[in-house]
């Protein structure tokens, strides 16, 4: 292998890696130009600050990234959940003032943990129900209300030396597949798409958002080429006259492996004009993850990208401009300073705006949890938000795709026989009717029960007055908690350990 190909291709990959410790692979390839790293949960202990800090001594220049939202999706926050609002609660709260201030507020988490880099926020239009991965991570389905928050968030995230990178380009949120396990396929007319899920795009790269990520979807009307993987989608950018960092989403998700693969997919996303290649998190193979998974899949990436150089499918030229768009990026953000003061952030204030719909006075409160099984994303289904809500009350995990009528009843039985309001925690009340019918049954058995849904707010009335919450979140769930019992004076701290589960 050539040292100067392998470092040149060094120059605009991202990995993830296992552990809270960073691998001395990592450190070695940093010193020889790799772009940076990213952290998942996995990565995330006590030391993270001090990883940071190797990392840079190996590479000054390092982009340290980390997939943090707010909401739905944490990393920082993984073992107890999420206390900063979500992009939907925003949205339902509509005050750029609370988004900017939120976008401020990340920033200065990520930025204490040495980190440069934020993936978010999330630029995607949800207008399908359905959507799977995306939901309350939208901050709407109403392109200009995305368009301003989106706006206010990477104003907040970029008024120090953090960068934004909005996602997912050109627009995840019609479809109802998940690109971690499929490849969607978004056939909307042009224009519409053009009209709705390019504006927050458009808005944002016109006030200067430093980086954008790319989607791994189909728009026929564009291509048969996944967005990643797509000239004329990527070119787009550059037409409006972006100069930032093009960066690519997870190639380690099916859409890509599992179709071209990790090498070819590198090789041919730098080809369509991505800069900087999220190679992802070697925890997504699940079960199929070997130990060294994190350093075969940067080999994977660096071999398909040496193959294109040297059998001139991938032009030297375009990997350089890459590399250079990359190494600006690190060198702003090394010089860059904030330009206005600190400014007051009142999480628990905006998501008690955000959750709206039943209140109580209830004593205690007895959880049934039918919320889906998390997604390689998004953690949604963690016992942190069931533990919120239920404080030292009665909680049940219940799955309801994979759990008989009788263990579902005997789940509800319990839960009413439980002191206190029994509580049914969703996630997906429109698009999976077994959680409706597991709500008419609640209905049937206890009039007085509610509903907490943490997903988007059902077009269907359900069986049982709502509390909707707008995330799936530990700071959502004490709000929630709040509504139903009268205030945060009978907060509970959540139990260290678990009520029932039904698997």
């Amino acid at each position: 292998m050539s040292d100067d190909l392998a470092r040149l291709a060094n120059g605009v990959l991202w990995p993830g890696f296992f552990g809270t410790e960073p691998p001395e692979w990592l450190l070695e390839e940093l010193r020889d130009g790799l772009a940076g790293a990213v952290y998942f949960g996995q990565n995330v202990g006590d030391g993270l600050s001090a990883m940071s800090a190797r990392i840079n001594e190996a590479n000054p220049d390092a982009l340290i990234g980390i997939d943090e939202e707010g909401g739905n999706v944490t990393r920082l926050e993984s073992a107890a959940g999420s206390t900063l609002p979500g992009a939907a609660q925003l949205g339902i709260v509509d005050d750029v003032d609370a988004t900017r201030a939120s976008g401020a507020e990340l920033a200065r988490r990520v930025g204490a943990i040495g980190g440069n880099v934020i993936l978010g926020p999330v630029a995607d239009v949800n207008t399908d129900p359905r959507n799977p991965v995306i939901g309350v991570r939208s901050f709407g389905s109403d392109e200009a209300l995305v368009s301003r928050h989106v706006l206010a968030a990477v104003d907040g995230i970029q008024d120090g030396p953090v960068a934004a990178c909005i996602k997912h380009f050109p627009g995840h949120g019609d479809t109802h597949l998940d690109s971690h396990h499929a490849l969607p396929e978004i056939a909307l007319d042009v224009e519409e798409f053009e009209r709705v899920h390019l504006a927050p795009f458009r808005a944002a790269v016109a006030a200067g958002v430093d980086a954008v990520m790319t989607a791994h979807i189909v728009v026929p009307a564009w291509g048969t080429e996944p967005a990643t993987l797509n000239p004329r989608v990527l070119g787009m950018l550059r037409d409006w006259g972006f100069e930032g960092v093009i960066i690519t989403d997870a190639l380690d998700m099916a859409a890509i492996r599992e179709t071209v693969g990790i090498g070819p997919g590198a090789a041919r996303a730098l080809a369509a004009g991505a800069d900087l290649l999220c190679i992802g998190n070697p925890t997504n193979r699940g079960e199929a993850t070997l130990a060294d998974q994190d350093l075969r899949d940067l080999h994977a990436a660096r071999d398909g990208i040496i193959a294109a150089l040297r059998d001139g499918s991938l032009p030297r030229e375009r990997v350089e401009d890459a590399a250079r768009r990359v190494a600006r990026l690190a060198q702003t953000l090394r010089t860059r300073t904030a330009r206005t003061a600190p400014v007051d952030f009142d999480g628990p204030g905006i998501v008690a705006r955000a959750v709206t719909g039943a209140t109580a006075d209830a004593m205690a409160l007895a959880v049934v949890d039918a919320r889906r099984r998390s997604t390689l994303a998004v953690d949604s289904a963690s016992a942190y938000v069931a533990d919120a809500l239920a404080g030292d009350g009665h909680r049940v995990r219940l799955d309801v795709a994979r759990t008989s009528l009788a263990e579902q009843d005997a789940a509800l039985d319990a839960a009413v026989a439980a002191d206190g309001l029994t509580v049914i925690l969703l996630d997906r009340p429109d698009a999976d009717e077994a959680q409706r019918s597991l709500v008419e049954r609640a209905a049937a058995r206890d009039r007085e029960a509610v509903v907490v849904n943490v997903g988007l707010a059902p077009q269907r009335p359900l069986a049982l007055p709502v509390v909707d919450v707008g995330a799936a979140s530990r700071i959502g769930a004490q709000a929630a908690r709040d509504r139903l019992t009268g205030g945060a004076s009978r907060r509970a701290a959540p139990p260290s350990g678990s009520a029932g589960r039904v698997d």
